[in-house]
């Protein structure tokens, strides 16, 4: 079984759950203070996820995220803290919404708009996942993400420098809260680019413009969870992907969409 290939090198050991531990320094604003070295800008992945977290803080317990949409407007440095300043936008009988800012030296890196629903019963319609094999063979790291392990599948669809369709879980103890499930799934969500199938050797994915998450199930992400990314579009120096997530069983758990930069290599 091939291990799951990324452009990146694997990252140094870190917590996934002490990073998406949040100090409260005033109402509706959070601090995320684990820092660290990385030669990157701040993975996408990880302040978005903080941003679902800082937002879920201020919501009720039985309302859970059903949508999450996000703007990468600035590089982040994932050495310094970064501060977030949440939004109470509306709270009705059914849902919530929320507003998130995430700043660095004053200035907003990531913006979020997130709405959170109770459960409510209703007929269940999906088109499951297409099948794919069990994750086998032996785990390989994924860069850029702490406590997060992948395999890919017997059916491989590659990309030019980004895997399209693999496995992956969270290796830290989760525990019962579906919130902090639904940030690690968050946190999985921007690791690779379905735009990567349109690489050339000229042009690529670059950075993550903007992020779409819509939940659908409760979430397990310490059990294996299949991304299973698609091409959209390019044009105009943007790209386009949407990709669906599922468990082992086939059921879709989450869809996302990303619009990426897509860019001249750069040389040497």
């Amino acid at each position: 079984m091939p291990e799951v290939q990324f452009s990146h090198a694997a990252p140094m050991d870190g917590s996934f759950t002490e990073m998406m531990s949040l100090e409260e320094i005033d109402t509706n604003i959070y601090r995320a203070g684990y820092v660290f070295e990385e030669p990157y800008a701040l993975y996408g992945g990880q302040v978005a996820a903080q941003s679902l977290m800082a937002a879920g803080l201020t919501v009720d317990d039985d309302r859970q995220p059903h949508s999450l949409h996000g703007y990468f407007l600035r590089p982040g440095n994932a050495a310094k803290p970064t501060v977030f300043q949440v939004f109470r936008d509306r709270d009705g009988r059914s849902f919530s919404a929320r507003r998130v800012v995430a700043l660095q030296e004053g200035k907003v890196i990531f913006s979020m708009s997130a709405s959170f629903a109770r459960a409510v019963e209703s007929p269940e319609y999906g088109e499951p996942l297409p099948v794919a094999e069990a994750p086998m063979g032996t785990p390989s790291t994924l860069p850029r993400m702490f406590g997060f392990e992948a395999r890919t599948t017997e059916q491989v669809y590659d990309a030019k420098d980004y895997p399209l369709r693999f496995w992956a879980r969270c290796t830290e103890d989760l525990g019962d809260s579906q919130l902090l499930h639904q940030c690690a799934l968050t946190y999985l969500s921007d690791i690779s680019s379905g735009v990567g199938a349109y690489n050339t050797d000229d042009f690529k994915s670059d950075a993550s413009l903007d992020h779409v998450v819509w939940f659908h199930q409760a979430v397990d992400m310490n059990g294996w969870v299949l991304m299973d990314l698609h091409p959209e579009a390019v044009s105009h120096g943007r790209g386009l992907y949407r990709g669906r997530l599922g468990a082992e069983d086939g059921t879709h758990l989450a869809t996302i969409a990303q619009e990426t930069l897509f860019r001249p290599r750069r040389q040497g």
